[in-house]
C-alpha cells in the first residue's frame, strides 16, 4: 500500500547560508533541488518555517527585521514552490504589537501555521508569559495553528491550561521523559498535537505507547529537515509491523490535511 506523505516540520531554504543542514557538504542540496529530493522520498508536500541561523545581517538589524526577513522568505519560497510547501512564519514575545500584525497579515495571504517556533535561537523562553499569551489571543482569533519546539515542559503545560482551545503542535517527542509530557498533554487537550520530528522516535515502541493512549488521529510525521534525514522516520512507519495501515495513513498524511485543509 503506498501513502500520501505530507512532512509536517521542515526548514527550508532559499539560500545557502540559510541551509541548517549540519552536513550539507555530503548532501548537494539546495534551493531549487529541495523538492525533487524530497520527492524523491516519497513526500507531497512539506510545511514549517525559514531560520536564519547562519546567515549574517547588517549592523544595526534588529531581531524583529531578522524574524521578518525569514517569514518574507518563507513566503518567496512559497510562491516558487507552487503548492509544495505551506508557510509557517515566527512571532515573538519581545515583539507583541508586531507579532500580532503579523498574524493578520499572514491571515490575510492565507498562511495559517506559526511556527515552528524556535525560541533558544531568538532570545526568549517562556511559553506562558503574558506576552505570549496576548499573541496566542491573536492567534486563536484568526484561526492559526502554533507549531512550537519542546522546551521546559512545566510552561508548556501552563501554556497550554491557558489556551485550550488554541491547536498547538509540538515538535519533536524526544527521551522518555518528554514524551510521556507530551502524552499527558494530548489526553488534557485535544487540540494538542505532536509531531514525530527530531529525536526520540528511534525509540522502539514510543510511537505505539502514544498510539494507544491517545490515538493516532493525534500525531503528525514530521522530519526537520534538512537537519535530520526524512527517511529515518519514513522508514520507521513503513516498515514497522507495530503500526496498522489506517494509523500510517493518519499519521503520514490525514491529520495535516485536516488541520491545514490541504
Amino acid at each position: 500500500m503506498e501513502f500520501e506523505i505530507i512532512d509536517f516540520h521542515t526548514h527550508p531554504f532559499s539560500e545557502a547560508a540559510e541551509n541548517i543542514c549540519r552536513h550539507k557538504e555530503f548532501c548537494g542540496l539546495s534551493r531549487e533541488n529541495t523538492p525533487d529530493y524530497l520527492r524523491s522520498l516519497g513526500i507531497s508536500h512539506i510545511c514549517g518555517s525559514v531560520l536564519d541561523a547562519n546567515k549574517s545581517f547588517p549592523e544595526g538589524t534588529t531581531l524583529w527585521d531578522r524574524l521578518s526577513y525569514s517569514n518574507q522568505k518563507a513566503l518567496e519560497l512559497a510562491e516558487k514552490y507552487d503548492g509544495f510547501y505551506t508557510a509557517g512564519f515566527h512571532v515573538h514575545p519581545k515583539y507583541v504589537r508586531e507579532s500580532c500584525e503579523e498574524i493578520e497579515k499572514m491571515s490575510k495571504k492565507g498562511v495559517k501555521l506559526i511556527g515552528e517556533l524556535v525560541p533558544y535561537m531568538d532570545e526568549w523562553s517562556d511559553y506562558s508569559c503574558r506576552e505570549f499569551d496576548e499573541i496566542l489571543d491573536t492567534a486563536l482569533a484568526y484561526g492559526m495553528i502554533v507549531s512550537f519546539h519542546t522546551i521546559d515542559n512545566d510552561r508548556i503545560d501552563a501554556m497550554v491550561k491557558k489556551h485550550p482551545k488554541n491547536i498547538f503542535v509540538a515538535a519533536h517527542p524526544g527521551e522518555y521523559e518528554n514524551a510521556v509530557r507530551h502524552f499527558e498533554r494530548m489526553k488534557m487537550s485535544e487540540n494538542y498535537y505532536l509531531d514525530l520530528s527530531g529525536t526520540g522516535l528511534f525509540r522502539l515502541g514510543v510511537l505505539r505507547h502514544g498510539i494507544d493512549l491517545c490515538g493516532s488521529e493525534r500525531f503528525l510525521f514530521g522530519s526537520d529537515y534538512p537537519i535530520c534525514s526524512p527517511a529515518m522516520n519514513i522508514g520507521e512507519l513503513l516498515l514497522n509491523p507495530l503500526y496498522t495501515d489506517e494509523e500510517r495513513k493518519n499519521i503520514f498524511s490525514e491529520n495535516a490535511k485536516r488541520l491545514l485543509n490541504l
